[in-house]
């Protein structure tokens, strides 16, 4: 007796993958701030900086080999640009556009694991573009560099993962 099998829907089987992928990163960044000096509330910025960096360093220990496409696989990279295409057809679009423009133009040279650099400003990701990615969990955001989208690690301001081109390219 053969049984039917239920269709499934690819694009969500991949954002389920990476949802794992995210989910097992967070559990490595909870076990390694275990047992760091970390105040509730840092008083200086100074402090704030000294708690990144050692919850960085250790997140870096926890994961020595990351590499671009550890999160971000082939297969959830082109799903997630299809979803940040399909965002950039609507009618949005040249809102979701002039925002991204509206901050410095960068030109950086992205690294897994290497930190989110200080001086470049956390422009906020455009509403409507998160409206069709899948939700992060506190401890991770979305940020785009160029039109690079990034996987970044709040607490130790890390880069987590990356996908080069991610935006479609202006018209």
């Amino acid at each position: 007796m053969l049984v039917a099998q239920t269709p499934v829907n690819e694009g969500a089987a991949i954002i389920q993958t990476f949802e794992g992928s995210v989910s097992a990163y967070v559990k490595q960044q909870k076990a390694a701030r275990q047992n760091l000096p970390f105040a509730k509330t840092a008083s200086k910025k100074g402090e704030m900086l000294r708690q990144q960096h050692l919850l960085a360093e250790r997140v870096r220990s926890f994961r020595p080999d990351a590499k671009r496409g550890d999160i971000f696989t082939a297969d959830v990279s082109t799903e997630m640009r299809r979803l940040l295409a399909l965002a950039m057809q609507g009618a949005n679009a040249s809102r979701i556009r002039k925002s991204l423009n509206s901050g410095e133009p960068v030109a950086l040279a992205l690294k897994v694991n290497a930190p989110f650099p200080d001086k470049l400003p956390l422009q906020s990701t455009p509403p409507t573009l998160l409206l069709n990615l899948p939700r992060l969990p506190a401890e991770l955001d979305y940020r785009f560099v160029g039109r690079a989208l990034v996987l970044r690690d709040t607490a130790a301001n890390l880069i987590v993962d990356f996908i080069p081109d991610a935006l479609p390219a202006p018209k």
